[in-house]
């Protein structure tokens, strides 16, 4: 994802060690000590992961010193970082997650909020670009890999070696897959699946596996930051984890490629459409969340009569309610279900409807519409 290019431009004057090095990941883990004492931070390791015999070695070396950024690391299997650092460095260390490029870092934007459609932030907003509806599919099909928003690599043969390289060095660490081309048919099964509500066993039934199985490979996705899950909200927490959650891919170039979407324009004419552009929508959410240093609290809302709100940004005591809409001229229709929330005995924000639309536009007295270049 561009992690250990943007260290060396943000950091160039820091110490570099990689852990790609095979070199190096011998040297530590051999003699995990000596290695250490040759290093003086503020240093960066890229892809510790590889190397658990360092994290007691940098818990010493940060409780003595009392100070911060003495250590950058990254990981590319957050699964594995996680679990070190949970043992570890717990409380002395700070997490960024970093996403593919968001719409605003795309088009040179400097506003660095969270996106939370209220009135004060819409007006704050100044945004300077339009995204035409051809562009924006083509980003959306493209996806926000770094190297393919510079245009560097061919779409087909970058996402053919990131999954098999995913598989092979990132999956087979976790976890045991006995083939490859079932988690391979198994990811290509969730991404024509994105926007939509889980069904375990649909889905096993499909790949050839177990439910149980379906779930381990999951989570082992979310790990990787390939996929996320919305609950469906609730005022019990216990309820918002027990009901089936929603999944969304992280990138939509990922998603259309595995769907075999091959184009833009068959991706935006298709059956899909639809689901892809609010897995898009979720996505750049939750980029501009990450992007500010903070973690969101999404939902989707969903009652038994099956009338169903997209997604549910709760900020502070507040809900604001959004539909995801792909036309540029939404219907009346598309505010029909923000009704249900007048039951609930909780703060409503302003009701939003994000679709195709140039800019924003009252629907309703008490409804905007907002194009994605307002995310």
């Amino acid at each position: 994802m561009g992690k250990s290019t943007l260290l060396a431009h943000v950091f160039e004057e820091l110490e570099y060690i990689t852990f790609d090095d095979p070199t190096q990941v011998v040297s530590a883990k051999s003699d995990p000590k000596h290695f250490f004492s040759l290093i003086t931070p503020p240093v960066i390791f890229d892809e510790i992961q590889y190397i658990s015999e360092l994290f007691s070695y940098i818990k010493m070396e940060v409780d003595r010193r009392r100070a911060k950024g003495l250590y950058i690391m990254t990981g590319s299997q957050q699964y594995a970082l996680m679990q070190n650092v949970s043992e570890s460095l717990a409380g002395r260390v700070g997490i960024l997650n970093l996403h593919g490029l968001s719409l605003r870092e795309q088009y040179g934007d400097t506003f660095t909020e969270p996106f939370v459609p209220s009135k004060e932030q819409i007006m704050r907003r100044n945004v300077q670009y339009t995204i035409g509806r051809d562009d924006l599919w083509k980003i959306i099909h493209r996806g926000s890999y770094p190297d393919l928003v510079k245009g560097d690599v061919s779409r087909d043969m970058y996402y053919g070696s990131y999954v098999k390289t995913y598989i092979e060095r990132d999956v087979r660490s976790l976890t045991q897959v006995g083939d490859e081309w079932q988690f391979t048919i198994f990811m290509t099964v969730l991404a024509s699946r994105t926007a939509s509500v889980v069904n375990y066993t649909d889905i096993a039934k499909e790949v050839g596996v177990s439910a149980p199985t379906i779930k381990r490979w999951i989570s082992i996705l979310i790990a990787g930051g390939i996929v996320t899950l919305l609950h469906p909200w609730s005022r019990s927490i216990e309820k918002q984890m027990t009901k089936t959650p929603k999944l969304y891919f992280l990138d939509t170039g990922l998603a259309s490629w595995l769907a075999k979407w091959r184009t833009s324009q068959s991706l935006e004419g298709g059956n899909m459409a639809g689901a892809f552009f609010e897995t898009f929508v979720v996505s750049e959410i939750i980029k501009s969340w990450h992007n500010a240093g903070r973690e969101p609290t999404l939902y989707f809302y969903r009652d038994k009569e099956g009338k169903e709100i997209d997604l549910l940004i709760e900020d502070g005591q507040t809900l604001y309610p959004i539909e995801i809409k792909k036309s540029a001229t939404p219907a009346s229709s598309a505010l029909k279900n923000f009704g249900v929330l007048m039951n609930i005995d909780t703060e409503i924000g302003p009701k939003t409807v994000i679709c195709s639309i140039d800019k924003p536009a009252f629907l309703s007295k008490d409804a905007i519409a907002l194009p994605v270049s307002y995310i």
